[in-house]
C-alpha cells in the first residue's frame, strides 16, 4: 500500500472537521502533563469543541486552498487543533483560560469566522463572551427599564390606595 493511500483518509478527516467550522485555533501543547491534557480535553468537549493532534504536514494538505490556509505558517513543532462549528469564541476562550493555569500551553494562531488572527489576536478573541452570555446581557439590559417602570407604577398604585 502506498503512503498516499494511508495519508489520504487522515487529510480527508481533517478537511471534514474544518468544513463549516466557525473557529479553528492551533496551539502548542508541548509540556502539558497527562492530567492537564485530560482536563483541557474535558473542558473543550463540554463546550462542543473538537480537539485533536495531527501531523503538521497532514494539516497543511487539508488547509491548502481553504480559508484556513494562513495557519500553515504556524505549523511547526507539536500542534493541536481545536475546532468549533457552533461557537466562534469557544476554542480561543477555553485554550486561553487554560493557558493561564498551564503556561506550557501556547496559542499559535487561529481563524474565526473566516478571518485569520495571530497569537495576540486570538487572545483578544478569547476575551469576548460567548453568544449566550452576550444575549443574556442584552436581554437583561432591555428588561431593566421595563422592570423599573413596572415597579414605579406599582408603588404609585399602592400609594394611591
Amino acid at each position: 500500500m502506498a503512503k498516499v493511500e494511508i495519508k489520504k483518509p487522515i487529510v480527508d478527516e481533517i478537511s471534514e472537521l474544518l468544513n463549516g467550522a466557525q473557529a479553528v485555533v492551533i496551539a502548542d501543547y508541548r509540556g502539558l502533563t497527562v492530567e492537564q491534557d485530560t482536563q483541557l480535553r474535558k473542558q473543550l468537549r463540554e463546550a462542543g469543541v473538537v480537539y485533536k493532534v495531527y501531523k503538521n504536514t497532514m494539516i497543511q494538505f487539508a488547509v491548502k486552498g481553504t480559508e484556513f490556509e494562513a495557519l500553515s505558517s504556524h505549523l511547526e513543532g507539536p500542534t493541536a487543533i481545536a475546532v468549533s462549528k457552533t461557537d466562534a469564541t469557544a476554542p480561543a476562550r477555553i485554550l486561553f483560560n487554560f493557558a493561564k493555569t498551564a503556561p506550557a500551553l501556547e496559542l499559535k494562531a487561529g481563524v474565526v469566522d473566516g478571518t485569520y488572527y495571530d497569537e495576540k489576536g486570538i487572545q483578544i478573541i478569547a476575551t469576548i463572551p460567548s453568544r449566550e452570555e452576550l444575549l443574556s446581557k442584552f436581554l437583561g439590559s432591555i428588561q431593566s427599564p421595563i422592570a423599573n417602570f413596572a415597579r414605579v407604577i406599582k408603588q404609585i398604585a399602592e400609594k394611591g390606595e
